[in-house]
């Protein structure tokens, strides 16, 4: 089964690249666009991993990332920051 992976970032260029580089890789990506849908979408879809841009409408990537890391169910979620 492939890992699913969440990248979040309000360029959808930025987004297809990754798109292109984790599929190649093997991983299920999946999207947001902004921090609100981020942490939705790690609720609901539980991702393995999750690359998360810093500069984002509303909440911003390090707002997100906090709120993921102090939340028990979401919190064992390995993040990776890009900017």
């Amino acid at each position: 089964m492939k890992k699913k992976i969440l990248v979040v970032d309000d360029e959808p260029e930025t987004v297809e690249l990754l798109r292109e580089i984790l599929t190649a890789q093997n991983f299920r990506v999946i999207s947001a666009r902004n921090g609100d849908e981020a942490i939705k979408k790690v609720r609901e879809e539980k991702p393995d991993g999750v690359v998360l841009d810093v500069v984002l409408p509303g909440l911003d990537g390090l707002d997100v990332c906090r709120i993921l890391k102090q939340d028990k169910v979401t919190h064992s979620i390995p993040i990776i920051m890009v900017s």
